[in-house]
């Protein structure tokens, strides 16, 4: 049997569910079966409820997948790590996760700059912008859509570099900017 701390405050379905979490990242192979309920639930000394609890949260996370009448799988498609920060870059944010990373353009157009992105952009009010509609995948899977806005002037061709390369950083390098 597992041990859980009864008395940190954490909730036990939170601790069954984090060692079922390191237990899947420890071994398990897409689409495996975990083991019944009854038997996880002898396991960490807790009753069926506090399984299914902790089952429902990796359902939740997209780690498990729950089948009525078959049992309870580890998904598939593996989930990405895509830590948010100041410079974050979808390419190198993924590179060493996904076996494919691509960006489709959805729309772009020249518009006036609204007064939010004249403001951003350090622009004087109105002035044109390219504004990019994007949706990027990792592995085929879209995992983001974005809207993005350019100085006209400046960048006027990234739409058409984004169509040839599917990465703003890729597009804003052959436009003369290799750090931003």
């Amino acid at each position: 049997m597992e041990t859980l701390e009864r008395r940190t405050g954490v909730a036990l379905w939170r601790q069954v569910a984090d060692q079922i979490r390191q237990s899947v990242l420890a071994g398990l192979s897409p689409n495996e079966r975990l083991p019944p309920e009854t038997e996880l639930a002898a396991r960490f000394g807790v009753n069926r409820h506090t399984v299914r609890a902790a089952i429902a949260a990796l359902e939740k996370e997209g780690i498990l997948r729950a089948e009525q009448g078959r049992g309870t799988f580890l998904n598939d498609r593996k989930r990405l790590s895509y830590p948010i920060g100041r410079r974050t870059r979808f390419s190198s944010g993924l590179e060493s996760q996904a076996q494919t990373r691509s960006g489709r353009l959805l729309s772009s157009q020249t518009v006036p700059a609204p007064p939010r992105v004249s403001l951003a952009l350090g622009l004087p009010p109105s002035a044109p912008v390219v504004e990019l509609a994007t949706v990027s995948a990792a592995d085929g899977v879209p995992i983001s859509a974005a809207t993005s806005w350019f100085d006209a002037v400046r960048f006027g061709e990234i739409a058409e570099i984004y169509r040839d390369t599917g990465s703003i950083t890729a597009s804003l390098t052959r436009l003369g900017v290799d750090d931003y």
